[in-house]
Order: C-alpha cells, then structure tokens, then sequence
C-alpha cells in the first residue's frame, strides 16, 4: 500500500498479523455463543466445555489484537479513530474476561448470564472489527 492512500493519522496501514489477529476474535466468539445457545436449548455439559475453550482462544486473539492496536495508537498522529478502536477492542477484552469467568462456574451455573454476556461480547467483536479494518483513505478515520 502506497503512502498516498495512508491516512494522515498513520505512520503505516495496520500490518497483516494484526488484521489476522483481529479477524480471528469475530469466529471464536461466535462459536461460544452458538455453542451457548447449544447448551441452552440442551443442556448438554459438552457445549458448555466448548464455549469454555472457545472464549479461551478468541481472549488470546483478542489480546494480542489489543497490543497491536495499542502500538498502533500510541504510533498514530491523530488519535480519533484509532481511540475509539482501542476501547472498543479493550471492552471486548474485558467483558470476554468476564464471561471466561461466567463459564469457569459449575456448568448448571454459566445459564443465563453466560449467554447474555457471550452476546454482548461477540457484538462488540463485530464493531471491533468493523471499526479496525475500515479503510482508512484520504484523511477519513
């Protein structure tokens, strides 16, 4: 990518590893909630071992998406765009944290809070992501 097409507010375009990283959290944390919503209409233990293990990879994603975007905001020149990707990015982290916690209860005890939470937090993963990965082209953030 050339220099022209950059926005002013970057140094460099976000790097492939962290559109990669990025990428990654939006399938794991749809498949806790499918898996959620699994165990919640079947109350098999199994679904609620595979939402479990689900969270657990897309907070590693997620995570290391964060750190790239935190590189990324404290190298942008113009903060805007790049702040709100990183809060959201961070209130993913932490309501994914979260509900790691929820599924680490009993199984009987993930219900119904667990599947709320995996629905917020797969939400804010899609703006995350949409946010993350919008082009940023001619000055727009």
């Amino acid at each position: 990518m050339s220099s022209a097409t950059i926005s002013p507010g970057y140094r460099s375009a976000p790097g492939r590893l962290h559109t990669i990283l990025l990428a990654g959290t939006v399938p794991l944390f749809l498949g806790a909630l499918l898996s959620d919503l699994a165990y919640h209409s079947s109350y098999q233990i199994q679904w609620s071992n595979f939402a479990s293990w689900l969270l657990a990879g897309a907070e590693l994603f997620c995570g290391l998406a964060l750190l790239a975007a935190l590189i990324n905001l404290v190298r942008a020149r113009q903060k805007g765009g790049q702040t709100l990707y990183f809060l959201l990015l961070l209130a993913t982290f932490v309501l994914g944290l979260v509900n790691c916690f929820q599924h680490a209860k009993d199984a009987w005890a993930v219900m119904p809070a667990g599947l709320v939470l995996s629905v917020i937090v797969f939400l804010l993963s899609c703006l995350a992501a949409w946010v993350g990965l919008a082009p940023r082209v001619g000055g727009v953030q």
